[in-house]
């Protein structure tokens, strides 16, 4: 902002006053303080001077012979290249029409003459910091721009690998799984033991890439702003739940009861995933023995939310691993004995703060976990 053989590390301050004594009196006290000083005996001189160096700051006298102080402050708003810089008014005039007008003609502060020193120099210091982190919060605030348009970006181009991911990578998966079961049905009569179980074993591992992309492409897809919120009906939603979940259900003997549950603003789609992948989870991880006993509660708030729990009977979460629980490709257990791609949960958080919303858990182990959630309902 500072042009010219100015001191860059000094503040530069502008003193416009007709009366030649106040000029030095202001200009040796600020001198001493260690600012940088430009004098102006005349607004038209004020004016000149901002052309070739733009100030932090003006001090600004009203009665002067040529231009007033209200005029020169609104030349300074009118110019882009001072706009910005605090302008403090110092004046013999006390009355409240002259500081209205000082104010409204652009003026960021008002001091009254004959003036104390110490105040003038406490309202330098004020008016020097505001500016200063404006001009902070301002550069903040484009580096978050520019980070904002990077994210965009990022994520349109994960996007567009996530469409590339599901033709490129599905396909040959599924031929691979598709031989695989071929061999084991037609010649199974040729294979040993081993051949049956090296088939087996590249049968298991590419079910489980595909079901690791398919999750990659579900976390992706649930982007704040892209979902279309409608009232939906949450009774449905757990119907549909339930019927994905059909055979994990019938395997486990699992027991699943819930309240009457409401009308929500939500993405059918997602509300379904988020239903299903607890109530997967609640099932998956049982105690060894012990039916799975699932219970859907439900509290309403006067805020215009509700709070649903699902409460199961599993092995429990350690309080310490609660962190993990909702980052993705985290896992607390080992794959041989609870496998899964360590993406739902965190598919699940993604979706409840995309509606709004917050998610969280509470467990003991060898007892079970309830997790909350919460919705947004439909205005009345």
């Amino acid at each position: 902002m500072i042009q010219g053989s100015v001191d860059l590390k000094k503040p530069v301050i502008l003193i416009v006053d007709d009366q030649p004594d106040n000029l030095r009196v202001l200009s040796s006290m600020l001198v001493l303080k260690g600012y940088n000083v430009r004098k102006a005996l005349t607004g038209e001189m004020a004016l000149a001077t901002c052309e070739k160096v733009v100030p932090d700051l003006i001090l600004l006298d009203i009665m002067m012979p040529d231009l007033t102080g209200y005029e020169v402050c609104e030349f300074l708003q009118s110019n882009p290249l001072t706009s910005k810089v605090p302008v403090i008014f110092l004046s013999a005039l006390d009355d409240i029409t002259a500081k209205v007008k000082a104010f409204s003609s652009g003026g960021a502060d008002y001091i009254t003459k004959p003036f104390q020193t110490e105040e003038v120099l406490a309202r330098i210091h004020k008016q020097l910091t505001i500016d200063r982190l404006q001009r902070q919060l301002l550069q903040k605030n484009q580096e978050l721009q520019t980070l904002n348009e990077e994210l965009q970006r990022s994520n349109a181009e994960l996007e567009q690998f996530a469409a590339i991911a599901s033709h490129d990578l599905q396909s040959p998966l599924q031929l691979i799984m598709g031989y695989a079961d071929m061999l084991l049905w037609k010649y199974d009569t040729l294979l040993d033991e081993k051949g049956e179980h090296y088939l087996s074993e590249i049968s298991k591992a590419t079910q489980r890439m595909n079901q690791l992309i398919h999750d990659l492409l579900s976390y992706s897809r649930v982007r704040v702003g892209t979902a279309e919120l409608e009232t939906i009906d949450c009774e449905e939603v757990l119907t549909e739940a339930l019927a994905n979940l059909q055979d994990d259900i019938n395997g486990s003997g699992a027991c699943i009861t819930h309240d009457p549950l409401p009308i929500v603003l939500g993405d059918r789609t997602q509300l379904i995933q988020l239903f299903q992948n607890i109530l997967s989870n609640a099932i998956k991880f049982r105690r060894p023995q012990v039916t799975p006993e699932i219970n859907i509660s439900l509290t309403l708030h006067c805020e215009n939310f509700a709070e649903f729990s699902i409460q199961d009977n599993g092995i429990g979460i350690a309080e310490e691993d609660y962190p993990l629980v909702f980052e993705i490709f985290k896992r607390i257990h080992a794959y041989h004995k609870y496998p899964g791609t360590g993406i739902g949960m965190s598919l699940c958080k993604k979706i409840v703060e995309v509606h709004g919303g917050r998610i969280w858990l509470n467990s003991q182990l060898d007892t079970g976990t309830t997790f909350f959630f919460t919705l947004t309902l439909p205005s009345p």
